[in-house]
């Protein structure tokens, strides 16, 4: 009797490092005035309390040796999003998983996580103690960690370090304080201190945005370096749309807390789809461009104490339509892996949601008044 071969399985995926699903943060604003009125009342709270609506469920997957960026302008959420990664926030709502396994809530274990998943703060000016060295600032991760050895051993891993963020020759540099090192010199200093405790995933929030235009390159440069040798997962974030296109394979646009486009690198940035990254990329600067920039957008972004309804950037949008003010625009799949949170990419708007808003607001200012005529209504 023959026996029929088994078909092949299919490749599984590979299960991310890093994993975020549907992460929310609010924030409660606490006013002390509100504070003392409602204790002279009583105790009595007449509603919620008022929140900062900074994260909206927002996912994303942090592949091993792959640079995701997350770019969006500032009070997009862009931080706080890196916070919860590492757990230094804990998020409203929402789950974090590494290596497929779900992230606990609590503190408990948080020394074990940040062995794994490192954060490398925006200001190098502030991150650093002042009045320690250099030597202090590598040094204590690895004592912390237990990775340091004894004698030579942790003198060859703090200049080990120095070497792989090109701070040579390492020697001299162990005996500096922050004040006597340039912008660009203490940064890459915290990118060492991040790579003592040997990380696989390194979330850089804004690295090079206080950082001469000079020598942004370079530390960029590093970044992608340690991916290629080190394999690491790295999260970008920027506001500069262009370093996000030369550095990362993938792109995560957010607008007001929430993701508005995402997909490949090249593909975000030469064929936009949401009216927001295209506003991100006509502010951005262009040495090819024949033409002024054209501003495809207009206003600030709102309050997120109070968002507008539906979709987030509706009141700023150019090609706003009615539904645009009532619903949020679901994520639609407009090629492999790029995907764009607004309803001009939707199917089967009727004619009223389709109109555009401007028309829609006029319409309903010159409807006729349902008070009787020559009076109020009571």
């Amino acid at each position: 009797m023959t026996q029929t071969a088994a078909a092949p399985r299919p490749p599984e995926a590979a299960v991310p490092l890093l994993e975020a699903r549907a992460l929310t943060k609010h924030f409660a604003v606490h006013h002390p005035g509100r504070a003392v009125r409602r204790q002279a009342a009583g105790g009595r709270r007449r509603g919620p309390a008022p929140a900062v609506h900074a994260v909206e469920e927002v996912s994303l997957t942090l592949p091993q040796a792959g640079i995701t960026a997350v770019v969006g302008e500032s009070g997009s959420g862009k931080s706080t999003l890196a916070r919860m990664l590492a757990r230094l926030i804990t998020p409203t709502s929402g789950k974090l998983l590494l290596d497929g396994a779900e992230v606990p809530v609590v503190t408990r274990g948080r020394r074990a996580y940040a062995r794994d998943v490192q954060l490398v703060l925006q200001d190098p000016f502030s991150s650093l103690n002042p009045v320690h060295g250099v030597r202090y600032h590598l040094e204590r991760p690895l004592r912390l960690h237990g990775l340091n050895g004894q004698g030579a051993s942790l003198e060859e891993a703090m200049t080990g370090l120095l070497e792989r963020v090109a701070l040579t020759p390492a020697e001299q540099f162990l005996s500096k304080y922050p004040h006597e090192l340039s912008g660009g010199q203490r940064q890459r200093v915290a990118i060492a201190r991040a790579l003592a405790v040997r990380p696989r995933v390194l979330l850089a929030d804004e690295p090079v945005s206080m950082l001469d235009v000079s020598i942004r390159l370079g530390v960029l440069n590093l970044l992608g370096d340690l991916r290629e040798r080190d394999g690491l997962a790295i999260l970008y974030i920027t506001h500069d749309i262009a370093s996000a296109r030369y550095l990362a394979e993938a792109i995560m646009v957010m607008y007001a807390g929430q993701v508005v486009e995402s997909g490949p690198a090249e593909v975000v940035t030469d064929s936009p789809a949401h009216p927001y990254t295209k506003l991100l990329l006509s502010a951005a600067p262009d040495p090819d461009r024949a033409e002024p920039p054209s501003l495809a957008g207009s206003g600030a972004p709102p309050s997120l104490v109070a968002p507008p309804g539906g979709c987030r950037f509706h009141p700023r949008c150019p090609h706003a339509m009615a539904v645009c003010a009532v619903s949020s625009p679901p994520g639609t799949e407009l090629a492999a892996g790029h995907v764009s949170a607004c309803w001009l990419h939707a199917t089967g708007l009727d004619a009223a949601q389709a109109q555009p808003l401007a028309a829609a607001d006029e319409l309903k200012s010159s409807a006729p008044s349902s008070a009787p005529e020559g009076g109020e209504e009571t």
